[in-house]
């Protein structure tokens, strides 16, 4: 839940907690009144006691619990210290890209070698442009050298060796999609050794400065995702204390996504070792926060940390790490958000011991992911519905089956076609604006059909398809039409050799890159909220993804800077600043399983922000039919839909409610031509529940529902 903050009560509020800040603090003396320092703790100008990173910027609090921006323009994500010296300074990632500072006030941006990101803004008819960088996932120091710096962006690795004044790429795994998640880098016998985790192949590394220097796979001793090859997603990478000779807990550390796990590298034998679980069946471990022979990291729920005591002198083995709670970190981070409506990313906290002098920790949504939610996420929250045929609602009598069904299924929603797959709009505009747009097809009677639905109480939802449109792709001589650039012509997908010959495969596109063809699903959705949808679903907005041809496809709207990514995020921008409704769109449902949206622009992390509902399609039927089938098979729809949801809202960081389209189908497949039934369809909806659910929306292209199970 968003929290109401009243923002008259925040001092008085700190005033009461500000005891507890000063069991932990390290207040450091401002220049006017100089002290002495704790021993290694980095120094600011300043008396901070915690510093903030935020949605809107940088805050500093002081000693006497006063708040000041340090830095504002930006998403602030993570703040690492760049040594222990009081000159050392800080770097920052934020959404415009990694920035240096020596006071935690003046910020230089660093980000020359980066990738061009451009956004299109399309206002009044007129485009305009704003450049950026492309998303940086993770940004780590060399703690043996802190001039060199390493951060993953999402096609590639990339490097600096003076400070972030320039980056070069190393380029990534040998594999052809997008999906790096964390990245370390320090010297192992002398070599500078560079270390990446892929969402789906797990962790690899590279030694840059060795001739022909590859990525190496370094998966042994992981966790796998089960029924796969590949490790689960690993969530970050750390180095305890670079001196491997001299300490009991030093090494590279890794942690893992989806499942509380962390492990240490033995490089000699080139694998992990698992030295920490709860044995929890889903859970995250982030922000791994070294110190000197302790490691603190951010669990969903808290924040815990790990010691590692020296060896005893007469075996020399060393006991195993110790789990403790910092109960007293977790409870002072998740009074900010609730008194001060910062909702944090990140903090630096200044601690008075020798271990650590300066606690960095970031993902701090993890806290309380509740945190994130938005008004118009709320009201979308929890609905259980069915798709409706957009034919079968003509009429009372064919409407009738399905009220039926709703109030005996105890459901509440429904979504109903008013652009359909074909570009057809399902509905009779009523002002000029939409005029010679889309074609109108047997349109139905909404203002009736809504009145209705109200009257029951039930919440209606637009499904509008986006980017898949025969009709406009036709419109003006295939003026916004994805283009065939080997044949000359508007593109359309074929499916096998024998289409080529003539039959078509109907895959007819516009471009996602045209404002124009925004601006006209913007006016789709507005007039359809504002005749009284509940809300606006977005399918199909993505790029295609088959057909033989696939390659001859051209992009003719496409401007400089801009890729797939940047397509889909100025759409939802476009429509964002325009629909006041909640808006939810459809992805498949690989792309809420893994970090990636390879092929298609569908990436969560990037989508969260713009939008209040992911509805992924983990239809059992589409995945490997082996996938997550192991014993007891039957179970297997509810393992995709109970992980999936709770996998893809951890993505998004707890910023969307995630409500699944349910296979209510039967699809010709070896797995569903063995358990297709009723429990195959109560396993999905049981699974979506139990992963503290959002909602769901059945799906039967048909409209037939005899296989939703009754309450």
């Amino acid at each position: 839940m968003s929290p109401a903050s009243k923002t008259s009560r925040p001092l008085a509020l700190w005033k009461r907690i500000f005891p507890v800040i000063v069991l932990f603090s390290l207040l450091l003396f401002s220049s006017a009144s100089p002290a002495s320092p704790s021993p290694g703790a980095a120094q600011v100008a300043v008396k901070w006691s915690l510093v903030i990173g935020a949605k809107d910027g940088l805050y500093g609090l002081d000693s006497s619990a006063r708040l000041t921006k340090l830095w504002q323009g930006g998403d602030v994500r993570k703040i690492i210290p760049l040594g222990e010296s009081e000159k050392a300074g800080w770097a920052m990632l934020s959404d415009q890209g990694i920035l240096v500072s020596d006071d935690l006030r003046s910020w230089e941006p660093r980000n020359t070698g980066f990738p061009v990101k451009t956004l299109k803004l399309y206002t009044d008819g007129k485009k305009s442009f704003a450049p950026g960088i492309q998303e940086i996932k993770d940004l780590e120091v060399n703690p043996q050298n802190p001039e060199i710096m390493v951060a993953a962006l999402k096609n590639g690795v990339y490097l600096t060796r003076n400070g972030g004044r320039n980056w070069a790429s190393l380029g990534m795994p040998p594999y052809n999609t997008n999906g790096i998640k964390a990245v370390a880098a320090f010297s192992l016998a002398g070599d500078l050794t560079v270390f990446c985790s892929h969402s789906v192949y797990g962790i690899y590394y590279i030694n840059p400065d060795t001739r022909g220097a590859k990525w190496t796979e370094l998966n042994g001793g992981l966790e796998q995702l089960e029924t796969t090859g590949n490790p689960d997603e690993v969530a970050d990478l750390a180095v305890v204390f670079p001196d491997f000779q001299s300490t009991a807990g030093a090494g590279l550390y890794a942690s893992q996504t989806f499942r509380r796990r962390i492990y240490k590298l033995d490089w000699e034998a080139k694998r992990f070792d698992l030295i920490w679980s709860d044995n929890s069946e889903f859970g995250t471990v982030d922000s791994l926060s070294p110190g000197k022979n302790t490691l603190r990291f951010v669990r969903d729920g808290g924040i815990s940390e790990l010691s590692f005591p020296a060896p005893d002198r007469r075996t020399q083995t060393s006991r195993p790490p110790l789990p403790k709670e910092r109960k007293d970190l977790a409870d002072f981070i998740k009074t900010i958000p609730k008194n001060l409506e910062l909702s944090p990313l990140c903090a630096v906290i200044w601690e008075n011991t020798r271990d650590a002098p300066v606690i960095s920790l970031s993902e701090l949504w993890l806290l309380d992911e509740g945190l994130a939610a938005n008004p118009l996420a709320e009201e979308a929250s929890g609905r259980e519905g069915l798709y409706l045929p957009v034919n079968h609602a003509m009429e009372n009598r064919t409407l009738k089956p399905y009220f039926d069904t709703l109030k005996n299924r105890s459901l509440d929603m429904v979504v109903i076609d008013m652009k359909d797959d074909y570009g057809r709009l399902r509905f009779t505009p009523r002002g000029k604006a939409l005029e010679g747009w889309g074609r109108v097809f047997w349109p139905i009677d909404i203002d009736s059909l809504l009145k209705e639905m109200k009257a029951r109480n039930i919440y209606t939802i637009a499904r509008v398809v986006v980017f898949k449109d025969p009709e406009a792709a036709r419109k003006a001589g295939g003026k916004y039409a994805v283009w065939d650039a080997k044949n000359n012509k508007p593109w359309e997908g074929y499916s096998n050799a024998a289409d080529i010959e003539g039959s078509l495969y109907d895959e007819r596109w516009v471009d996602p890159y045209s404002e124009e063809i925004w601006d006209y699903i913007a006016l789709v959705a507005e007039e359809l909220h504002d005749r009284g949808f509940d809300e606006i679903q977005f399918d199909y907005i993505r790029f295609p993804t088959d057909g033989l041809n696939l390659g001859d496809a051209q992009y003719r709207w496409r401007d400089p800077g801009m890729d797939m990514d940047a397509a889909i995020l100025s759409f939802l921008q476009h429509v964002r600043s325009r629909v006041k409704a909640p808006i939810s769109v459809d992805i498949y449902g690989a792309n809420g399983w893994y970090r990636t949206g390879a092929r298609t622009g569908q990436e969560v992390e990037l989508l969260a922000p713009w939008v209040d509902v992911i509805c992924p399609m983990y239809y059992p039927s589409h995945f490997e039919q082996d996938f997550l089938a192991q014993d007891p098979p039957e179970m297997r729809p509810y393992r995709i839909y109970y992980l999936g949801t709770l996998r893809t809202r951890r993505i998004a960081r707890g910023k969307i409610i995630v409500r699944p389209w349910l296979q209510a189908f039967y699809l010709n497949v070896s797995y569903d031509r063995k358990y297709y039934d009723l429990d195959y369809v109560r396993r999905q909806t049981e699974g979506v529940r139990d992963a503290g659910t959002g909602g769901f929306t059945y799906w039967n292209n048909s409209g037939r529902y005899d296989d939703i199970p009754v309450p």
